[in-house]
């Protein structure tokens, strides 16, 4: 007989704790990398191709990519060790595409690598940015799909008996589409902030980091209001929940961030950003566990705590940190 494998290895409070820090985290380097892109190809610099600002993310987006998909291992693990039934479901309907996001992801990651190592002309830097971007659309809509379709347990039991081919994307494009854009749209912004922050002795890169970070979160608020309006039957329980206060709260600290970053108090708005960050992804993490109420409740699954493999995890975590911490110092240290 197969032992139970349907338990949790740890609190569940502490699983949720360590979800939350290491998806905030993946997605800062997420979003340095796709909104990096995105303001490379889209924004205005002095000589751009050759602007030194330029040619510094350029180099820093394979070790982004590296860092994106290692620290994105971990919260994925963390939501499918408590909602494995639901992840794997919408998962199994998009199969093929799900399958394929690892492919795409390995040409984005060689393009990147390409486009560092290589002294290329204008036009070729400019389609190797296109590819990137194109296979960060593809995974990140993937990826949107897959995990509202996991909240929605009707709507992937009726498209599993539909068909099990794996062929089948989200058909409720309305439940994620503005939660997607959402994203994108928060990637622009973190983007924009880093442009301006490396650019801040560079007039044109700093007024175009500026103006990114500017149009990209007034965008974002936009889209992710939108997203919250159509919730459905999700808005009055998201009302009564402790997720409203930390929308408005990173909706007033994000504000309050543009006044630092225009007056290049880097350290202030990034101590902002970085609230409000945490906060919309614990929002995230609210508006999953409302989806699912009447479905599945994860604190009523049997803990069976074995400390040894989270212990391995927290001292390889910590290692980690500290080793990229160090790396960027170095790097940074370099180009003073």
């Amino acid at each position: 007989m197969l032992p139970d494998s349907n338990f949790l290895s740890a609190p569940l409070w502490l699983i949720e704790f360590l979800h939350i820090v290491t998806l905030a985290l993946h997605l800062i380097a997420m979003n340095f990398m796709f909104g990096g892109i995105i303001i490379l190809l889209f924004g205005k610099f002095d000589d751009k191709w050759n602007n030194p600002i330029v040619q510094k993310f350029i180099k820093l987006f394979p070790n982004a990519m590296a860092a994106t998909v290692t620290i994105g291992v971990a919260p994925l693990l963390f939501v499918q060790l408590v909602y494995p039934k639901q992840i794997y479901a919408a998962s199994i309907i998009s199969g093929w595409f799900w399958l394929m996001i690892f492919v795409i992801a390995m040409i984005g990651y060689y393009f990147l690598y390409a486009l560092s190592f290589k002294q290329t002309t204008e036009s070729r830097q400019k389609i190797y940015l296109s590819i990137v971007l194109a296979c960060l659309l593809y995974v990140s809509y993937i990826y949107s799909s897959v995990f509202a379709l996991g909240e929605k347990p009707d709507l992937y039991k009726l498209l599993y008996a539909e068909g099990q081919g794996g062929t089948i994307i989200n058909p409720d494009i309305g439940s994620y589409i503005f939660r997607w854009l959402h994203m994108i749209t928060g990637a622009v912004t973190v983007g924009g902030f880093f442009v301006a922050l490396f650019g801040k002795d560079n007039d044109s890169a700093f007024k175009t980091g500026k103006n990114f970070y500017l149009w990209g979160m007034i965008a974002a608020i936009v889209t992710g209001l939108t997203y919250m309006i159509g919730l459905g039957e999700l808005m009055k329980p998201f009302m009564k929940s402790p997720a409203i206060w930390l929308v408005t709260l990173s909706f007033v600290l994000s504000l309050g961030s543009l006044h630092f970053l225009f007056k290049k108090r880097f350290v202030f708005a990034s101590a902002i950003l970085s609230v409000s960050f945490v906060a919309m992804v614990v929002t995230r993490h609210i508006v999953r566990k409302l989806a699912l109420v009447g479905y599945y409740d994860p604190s009523e699954m049997t803990v069976n705590s074995q400390w040894s493999p989270f212990l391995i995890f927290l001292i390889f975590f910590v290692l980690a940190i500290a080793t990229v911490w160090y790396m960027l110092r170095l790097y940074f240290g370099k180009q003073e």
